[in-house]
């Protein structure tokens, strides 16, 4: 495929810029990808400091996507817009639908004198518990509910990751969520803890036994009580060193005992939503949403759809909203 000529059709530059990486799509007016490009020029991993960074990011990766289709709209999504990105773009307040992120979006003029719309992210702040926040995943929910009316009536979301969400869907909008750190914290405890001494870095085991591994760890978070965590944790210790375990598995119980506990709470905080034939979408990198599909199979839930990689059709839906880009014929002007 061709890069840095005019591409027939193109209509739209869209960024999915996180932590860790930038991702940049060039979209036709139909919605349809037709080049993309990935780098490590995450909002944490810039090519400079400060803003001469997300400038030289932006040019390295679209300059010639620029030159080559004079005046096409441009939106971004993710960290870019934290108070640690390139502009701040406010938090919006649940209920929140993607007409709501392109109400409150804010425009960044770049040196090259191009504008970047950038969505919000989204709170939820109920009277009676602490505040949560998503930024980025609220675009990856806006491409899910894109094409399927049904799902966005009525639905809950789970979106694996570093900091995993946990998402209601009705009448199209966001109306709560739960943040659980599951990821970050298998980071630290396997990095920065002493359970991390018995973990090989290379350890290689039958996929057979790390499913049974992951398996006992979920299990012994069904089995807890309140406040057995910290306790269980010292498990992924003591297996290994009584020989109960072999090393190579002791990743795996972790795993397993982390994202147990947070199903089981992300469950009960749903209520009964699930079990009454509420769709449950998982949406999330193939590996790690495989993990929570077996997972929630040993607690008797399965997920009614697996999706990957719905940024791209999220950021056209804000686009759209925005007013940037005309809706697909046939289609409605946004969910």
């Amino acid at each position: 495929m061709e890069t840095g000529r005019k591409r027939d059709g193109a209509a739209l530059i869209a960024l999915d810029w996180g932590t860790s990486s930038l991702r940049g799509f060039l979209m036709d007016g139909g919605g349809t990808v037709l080049e993309q490009r990935a780098n490590a020029h995450g909002i944490q991993n810039l090519p400079q400091p400060g803003l001469p960074g997300f400038e030289q990011a932006f040019a390295d990766l679209c300059g010639d996507w620029l030159s080559a289709n004079a005046g096409i709209p441009v939106v971004a999504g993710g960290m870019v817009g934290s108070a640690q990105g390139w502009a701040e773009a406010p938090y919006v307040a649940c209920p929140a639908d993607t007409s709501t992120l392109a109400a409150h979006a804010i425009t960044v003029d770049s040196a090259s004198g191009t504008s970047i719309l950038i969505a919000p992210g989204v709170t939820y702040d109920p009277p009676d518990a602490p505040p949560d926040i998503l930024r980025g995943e609220e675009i990856q929910i806006a491409g899910v509910l894109a094409d399927r009316p049904d799902w966005a009536r009525d639905a809950c979301m789970v979106l694996p990751g570093t900091h995993s969400k946990w998402v209601r869907i009705s009448d199209g909008r966001m109306t709560r969520f739960a943040t659980y750190m599951t990821g970050e914290v298998f980071a630290v405890l396997t990095k920065h803890s002493i359970l991390g001494r018995l973990m090989p870095a290379d350890a290689e085991a039958d996929t057979g036994a790390r499913d049974a591994a992951f398996a006992d760890g979920v299990r012994a978070a069904q089995a807890s009580g309140p406040g057995d965590l910290t306790h269980q944790l010292f498990a992924a210790r003591t297996l290994g060193i009584t020989r109960r375990m072999a090393p190579a598995l002791l990743k795996d119980y972790l795993s397993g005992l982390l994202i147990g506990h947070e199903m089981v709470s992300g469950l009960a905080l749903m209520g009964g939503e699930i079990h009454a034939g509420r769709p449950l979408l998982l949406i999330g990198e193939g590996a790690l949403c495989r993990r929570y599909v077996q997972g929630l199979g040993l607690l008797g839930i399965e997920p009614t759809a697996r999706l990957e990689n719905t940024a791209p059709k999220g950021l056209f839906q804000f686009a759209i909203a925005a007013g940037l880009i005309a809706p697909p014929a046939g289609k409605d002007k946004h969910v």
